[in-house]
């Protein structure tokens, strides 16, 4: 059974940080990333990451993202830095065989999410 469990969110204030992971199980994943989707808007694209460490990024949060992995235990890892409001949102981990399905918002897989707040 393929699974992604997230962890690492919480309520930060502007311009806090806060680091989100994602622990994958069942299969290996060549891509992995995030996703977010704040309230009474589409769930949109954060960052994926290939298996060779190559990263890609949305540009809302370029330069102040880092997406990381750890291929020997499946995990995905988000570092979140200055975080503005508007990052508030629930996160969600996924996986897919490639970059170009996690950039089409058509993932194979997609974890439970998690919750972002950043307060003001």
């Amino acid at each position: 059974q393929v699974q992604l469990v997230e962890s690492g969110g919480g309520l930060v204030q502007a311009g806090g940080s806060l680091r989100l992971s994602c622990a994958g199980s069942g299969r290996t994943f060549y891509a992995m990333g995030w996703f977010r989707q704040a309230p009474g808007k589409e769930r949109e694209f954060v960052a994926a990451i290939s298996w060779s460490g190559a990263g890609h990024y949305a540009d809302s949060v370029k330069g102040r993202f880092a997406i990381s992995r750890d291929n020997a235990e499946n995990t995905v890892y988000l570092q979140m830095n200055s975080l503005k409001a508007e990052d508030t949102a629930v996160y969600y981990c996924a996986a897919d065989s490639s970059i170009g399905g996690l950039r089409r918002g058509a993932p194979d897989y997609w974890g439970q999410g998690t919750q972002v707040t950043v307060s003001l």
